[in-house]
């Protein structure tokens, strides 16, 4: 006998239901950031009905969702309380930000907040860190969450959207509209394929290769590891050509290249391979560079540690380097969605545990993300940044 399909309506609630009650309620607040560029948003409204629905308070600065197209309506809809006081927002158990906390924000944070963002070098200065010491602030950077301590979720989902737009950006600014030297990414048959030449063969290079063979661009891709170019062969299936940083072969990549993209990583790296400027100097008249780790310092000589006021596109030796820090703010919705997924269960579990230092001491991802712990440095890399001693927070969890 033939079993009656279910309908939608015959399926109970409960199973639709992926969030339990928290038996641990939290105030979690997102504030609006104040870098113009910066559209990006740790949740989406549809993230805060989840969390809502969790038992949890979500507190959202007014405007904070515009960047991203949303209301503070869609917010105040879903469960969210829309308030205009930065004050509220920083009070809060949990702070999810995008960009690290300025100075200012610091300020008005309550004594050993808890306070979540992207880890951006260039912006946290060692008068943040000293005023964080001071309020015992538990920090963590999101890229440096891992369970394992080789898949990154927060850094490679970035990673992932960063490679593909660099390949749109670079189409972009190639044309004439744009002052480029009016060439199509990847070429038409009779005309010679654009030249991409890719620095790091992490999950954003790999991405930005795959988008610029399908555009028909010819594409290299350098980087120190060699396990990494195999594992990019692999992933791509398709013919691409890989060299470590093999002098000869890197100035010649770079002397037809029309498109250079810097994705090396740094975090927690112990090298730091730098493009030096006589390479650069190389490059033909009208040639591109794309820098996706300006947050990280920059890819290149010409890029590195560039100051605040320094323009964001700028042409120098006649080729026209775009250093626009966090180029997933340019599709800041589908970031804002992906940065959701990642954070909505993570608040589950944190109302499933009985404090912090619970939570700590049984999600190794949390735990891998705190830089700062109760105004103590915890993480060898943010430490060795601003040559501060660095402490096991294994130490603290009975104490704090």
């Amino acid at each position: 006998m033939k079993a009656k399909k279910a309908s939608p309506l015959d399926i109970p609630l409960e199973l639709t239901k992926e969030l339990p009650f928290s038996r641990h309620p939290l105030t979690i607040g997102i504030p609006k950031e104040k870098q113009k560029e910066e559209k990006r948003l740790a949740f989406t409204p549809e993230a805060v009905d989840m969390i809502v629905d969790a038992g949890h308070e979500v507190l959202i600065e007014e405007g904070a969702g515009e960047g991203i197209n949303y209301t503070d309506s869609d917010y105040s809809e879903n469960g969210a309380l829309v308030v205009s006081e930065k004050e509220k927002i920083f009070s809060c158990d949990l702070i999810f930000k995008i960009a690290p906390p300025t100075f200012e924000e610091i300020n008005i944070l309550k004594k050993k907040t808890t306070i979540l963002s992207m880890l951006q070098m260039p912006d946290i200065t060692v008068d943040n860190i000293k005023a964080m010491q001071a309020k015992q602030i538990n920090a963590i950077g999101y890229e440096l969450m891992s369970s394992d301590g080789i898949t990154f979720p927060v850094r490679n989902s970035i990673s992932e959207i960063e490679g593909a737009a660099s390949i749109f950006v670079a189409s972009e600014l190639l044309s004439n509209e744009k002052g480029g030297k009016g060439v199509l990414m990847g070429g038409v048959p009779g005309v010679s394929p654009t030249e991409v030449v890719i620095i790091g063969a992490g999950m954003a290079g790999t991405v930005a290769a795959r988008a610029a063979l399908a555009l028909g661009a010819t594409v290299k891709v350098f980087d120190s590891d060699i396990r990494k170019l195999r594992r990019l062969q692999n992933e791509l299936r398709h013919p691409v050509f890989t060299s470590v940083f093999q002098p000869n072969v890197l100035f010649n990549a770079f002397d037809s290249a029309d498109v250079v993209i810097g994705a090396m990583r740094y975090i927690n790296d112990p090298v730091r391979y730098v493009i030096s400027e006589d390479l650069i100097k190389t490059m033909k008249k009208g040639a591109l560079i794309i820098d996706l780790r300006i947050n990280q310092g920059g890819c290149f000589e010409t890029t590195c540690f560039l100051p605040p006021e320094h323009p964001k596109i700028f042409e120098k030796h006649q080729v026209k380097h775009y250093c626009v820090p966090n180029i997933s703010s340019r599709v800041a919705r589908t970031t804002s969605m992906t940065l959701s997924n990642i954070f909505t269960p993570l608040i589950t579990r944190m109302g499933e545990t009985v404090g912090l230092t619970s939570m700590i001491s049984t999600d190794m991802a949390f735990r891998s993300g705190f830089y700062m712990y109760g105004g103590k440095l915890v993480n060898n890399y943010v430490a060795s940044q601003f040559n501060l001693p660095s402490n096991d927070i294994g130490l603290f969890l009975s104490v704090f």
